[in-house]
């Protein structure tokens, strides 16, 4: 397993390392050890499994905010997606900056997000399933995040026309975003 820092602080990518035999594969998914060796001691109190049946599906940008914050430990083990992440937090210098990262069942990267992060991913094809670790308890009334599509953001995602949940079409800009934590 390596683990390498993103562009953005409190990102990391994570390659596994698969070992193959006559029978098959073994891989490591997570290593307390090596994840605290690189500041990464996290206690995950949930394990969460998201499938879309159709390529071109967007979910996000999500985040819980406050003291239910989450951090996530993302993987793909079906299909491909385009992962993104966007730095919500207030006091940071790289506040409304996002990066994104190719998750597929087989280039066996993960992608560890930090906390104050908004998520979301676009389904390269039909058939995507993506299971991630949170170190914090689903808690509705702290959820938030930002518009997929804010012009401000400019994220290049890889599809025009998404299927998408209208709560998640409803999401406000990052400027609204702002504005909100500003009153809070």
């Amino acid at each position: 397993m390596i683990i390498k820092p993103g562009r953005l602080q409190g990102i990391y990518e994570i390659s596994l390392s698969p070992r193959s035999d006559h029978r098959g594969h073994f891989t490591r998914i997570y290593d307390q050890e090596l994840f605290k060796e690189h500041g990464l001691d996290w206690n995950w109190v949930q394990e969460n499994r998201s499938f879309s049946g159709k390529k071109g599906t967007i979910r996000g940008m999500h985040l819980q905010y406050g003291d239910h914050a989450e951090t996530k430990l993302i993987r793909v083990t079906q299909g491909a997606i385009f992962d993104v992440f966007v730095d919500l937090r207030p006091d940071s210098p790289s506040f409304g900056c996002w990066d994104s990262i190719l998750l597929t069942e087989s280039n066996n990267k993960m992608v560890y997000i930090g906390k104050g992060f908004g998520h979301g991913f676009c389904t390269l094809q039909d058939d995507c399933e993506v299971v991630y670790k949170v170190d914090r308890n689903y808690a509705p009334q702290h959820e938030g995040g930002v518009r997929w599509n804010d012009e401000t953001l400019r994220i290049t995602w890889p599809i025009l026309k998404p299927i998408m949940s209208d709560r998640d079409m409803l999401l406000p800009t990052l400027e609204e975003f702002k504005r909100r934590l500003d009153q809070n």
